[in-house]
């Protein structure tokens, strides 16, 4: 597989859920510094996505939902405890962690934070915990060896 393909590879799990772009690059033998970069760059690609069509998705989902969802569940509870009490820059910092880069863009949105400051907050922590994650998971005795 030539580089491309490589960064493709950690690219595209990165867009789903931040976790796996690291063990990807990781699987992949990459640098830990191109896995960061490629992990990054998913969940961007997510973010901007899903900033601009969030609105759009979920209006579709609505339609083909055969039943009302519920108006208070655990997660909306959730997502609307950290939104009160930290805004958008908590939403932002806890999606590569709990909400992945599809689910807290669609939070975002659905709080309507403006599409700019969605995407500024969002670069910030997939910045901040594509460093963090990736070179600690670099740094486990063994992992290479298993993946």
């Amino acid at each position: 597989m030539n580089e491309y393909g490589k960064y493709i590879s950690v690219i595209l799990p990165s867009m789903l859920k931040f976790l796996l772009g690291p063990l990807a690059g990781i699987a992949l033998k990459l640098t830990w510094w191109e896995t960061m970069i490629c992990t990054i760059i998913g969940m961007m690609i997510s973010v901007v996505l899903f900033t601009f069509l969030g609105k759009v998705i979920q209006d579709g989902w609505q339609k083909i939902r055969k039943k009302e969802p519920k108006r208070f569940s655990k997660g909306s509870r959730r997502a609307v405890k950290v939104y009160r009490n930290f805004g958008v820059i908590g939403i932002a910092c806890l999606t590569p962690l709990l909400f992945t880069p599809i689910g807290g863009t669609l939070i975002a949105t659905s709080f309507k934070i403006p599409p700019v400051k969605i995407i500024f907050w969002m670069i910030v922590f997939a910045v901040f915990w594509g460093l963090i994650l990736t070179l600690a998971l670099y740094n486990i005795p063994g992992l290479q060896k298993i993946l």
